[in-house]
């Protein structure tokens, strides 16, 4: 999958994407563009109103030599809770998530009510109650994992690191705490990355992950899409933020974050994606952007789209538009979607630009004959560790691969 780039002015553009409510949606972020806050916050940076993790403790207090104090006062036995040492999150992010939930319970996001009430029905109602549990839990650890990661990329990410630190950082977060590295077969189709961390820059709006070599480096006057995935069991959150250190585009990234909230709390059962886009378009457009003092207005982007997300696949079939269409498809109960808006000071369109830096195998594509050997040695590798989660060339590399870019345009065809 290549990168897109903005057409017209190249100009900074971000996206946003959030976690909606189980009942209607998961809120997630995906392959298609990046985006400012996760659902649950109002600041820059996207975690305004994280929540530290709940305490866990873990025993590791020594017992007391009962023979060399025997003749001493007796101490007052203290909780054995007590005395256990308080778990926290490291920076960078490398404890266990599940060392930090014991139980295996993971926390609950953030539920956006519907504006209009009276649309709750009695078969949304009747869905919520059938919601398989482990299906939820698995969302949200994936949730929550995203969420300490992405705590502290927004807090660390400064001018001058390169895009290749920023993505293995990040990497490297998600698999630590879903206790997943990825390096045997099949491991990284339990839990870890759920799409190759995207980094797009200034017009470039998303999709871009840092092959090896890239030399590219963060800078001040940058405005940067960080798009995030993470899967537990094939299930996939989806969520991005934009950073800028330039106050100039606040605005911007203030109008795809209520653009972004306004998709979420209209979301639901039956509701049409034309309407949604419709009211994510008038929230969106009714901002402006002042540079070197000429006044631009924010363009909702109108050939890329959120989507739905299926279990291990990222782009489920629907799509949601940031834009008043002729769309008449439905969410429907039980869907997962991700829900995107990209807004720009340009013409509002997108084109594939830049090098190819995801890859993934398309469902239930029919097979396509691979005459060379290195070819059908790579797909076996791709079938072993990623199915149909995408993935990028650095993540071949972790595996040992080398020599692999002859059958990964071989194989271009049937993946």
């Amino acid at each position: 999958m290549a990168s897109k780039t903005y057409e017209g002015r190249i100009d900074p553009s971000v996206g946003d994407t959030q976690k909606p409510k189980p009942n209607t949606a998961v809120n997630l972020r995906g392959a298609s563009l990046a985006g400012d806050g996760d659902g649950d916050s109002d600041d820059a940076d996207g975690d305004d109103h994280d929540e530290e993790a709940p305490v866990a403790f873990a025993s590791n207090v020594g017992s007391v030599d009962k023979k060399e104090n025997s003749k001493k006062p007796k101490k007052k036995k203290k909780n054995k809770t007590a005395r256990r040492a308080a778990l926290k999150q490291s920076s960078p992010p490398r404890v266990l998530l599940s060392d930090l939930f014991p139980p295996g319970v993971y926390p609950e996001g953030k539920f956006v009510k519907y504006e209009n009430t009276s649309r709750i029905t009695d078969e949304e109602n009747r869905h919520l109650n059938r919601f398989d549990d482990q299906f939820l839990n698995d969302y949200r650890q994936a949730a929550e994992v995203h969420r300490q990661v992405r705590q502290w990329a927004s807090s660390t990410i400064k001018p001058g690191q390169t895009l290749i630190s920023i993505a293995e950082g990040i990497e490297d977060g998600v698999r630590a705490l879903t206790g997943h590295q990825g390096l045997e077969a099949g491991d990284s189709l339990k839990a870890g990355m759920g799409f190759p961390v995207g980094l797009s820059r200034n017009d470039c709006a998303a999709h871009y992950n840092p092959n090896k070599g890239n030399k590219m480096v963060l800078q001040k006057e940058d405005v940067m899409k960080i798009d995030i995935g993470v899967h537990v069991n094939g299930r996939i959150v989806d969520s991005a933020f934009t950073i800028a250190f330039d106050p100039v585009y606040d605005n911007l990234l203030a109008a795809v974050k209520e653009a972004t909230n306004t998709g979420i709390s209209m979301a639901g059962i039956d509701v049409r994606m034309s309407d949604l886009g419709g009211a994510i378009q008038e929230v969106m457009e009714s901002y402006e952007v002042e540079i070197k003092g000429t006044m631009y207005p924010v363009k909702a982007i109108r050939n890329i789209t959120g989507h739905n997300i299926n279990q291990y696949i990222i782009h489920g079939g629907k799509s949601v538009p940031f834009v008043k269409n002729d769309e008449q498809t439905k969410m429907e109960e039980g869907e997962v979607f991700a829900i995107e808006t990209f807004g720009s000071t340009g013409k509002g369109n997108v084109r594939d630009d830049l090098e190819t830096s995801h890859y993934s195998k398309v469902p239930n594509a029919p097979r396509v004959p691979l005459h060379v050997a290195s070819a059908r040695s790579l797909l076996k590798t791709i079938d072993a560790n990623f199915g149909t989660l995408p993935f990028c060339p650095r993540f071949l590399d972790r595996l040992g691969l080398d020599k692999y870019l002859f059958g990964v345009s071989l194989g271009n065809s049937s993946f």
